[in-house]
């Protein structure tokens, strides 16, 4: 009898083990094999549609945000539900900014109705929408650092999350 129980034990371990994961989008084989990335996990979409964008700042404060000086950039196609997560391969370990922005409608400019967030999710405001670089950098060691997002949009004189569709 105890093994019969061992046996749906491991039977039952296994097909959780092996259930199938949320979709992965950017340099999901990085992560899969644990090299040095961010694992950046993106929600609060206001609209299942458009495009995400990803983009990777280095350890240079002055460069944060500066036009042609980001490390990396990821686009991709805004998932129908749930969370995104979009792995980001990295050089080295070391001190990075993430900041995240949904193209709603998926032009490639930046529209009054576009969304975004960075790496710890920093308060923003119409007068504050550029955050420090000190409050959205983050360490990275070696492995899979995740980096939890939270997009906000505009809404009338404020900014903030939206209610997810």
């Amino acid at each position: 009898m105890k093994k019969v129980w061992v046996a749906c034990v491991a039977g039952l371990a296994t097909a959780a083990w092996s259930a199938p994961a949320a979709a992965m989008y950017g340099d999901s084989e990085a992560c899969a094999r644990g090299d040095t990335a961010v694992l950046v996990r993106v929600d609060g979409f206001k609209e299942r549609e458009g495009t995400l964008r990803v983009q990777i700042y280095g350890s240079n404060p002055a460069d944060f945000l500066a036009k042609g000086k980001k490390l990396r950039r990821i686009d991709v196609p805004v998932a129908k539900t749930g969370r995104m997560e979009v792995c980001v391969a990295l050089p080295a370990p070391g001190a990075y900014a993430v900041a995240v922005r949904h193209d709603m409608d998926g032009n490639g400019k930046s529209g009054w109705s576009d969304g975004g967030g960075f790496s710890r999710n920093p308060k923003l405001s119409l007068f504050h929408l550029k955050p420090s670089y000190n409050d959205v950098a983050i360490e990275v060691g070696r492995g899979v650092r995740p980096v939890d997002v939270r997009l906000l949009y505009r809404n009338g004189l404020s900014i903030g999350p939206a209610r997810e569709s």
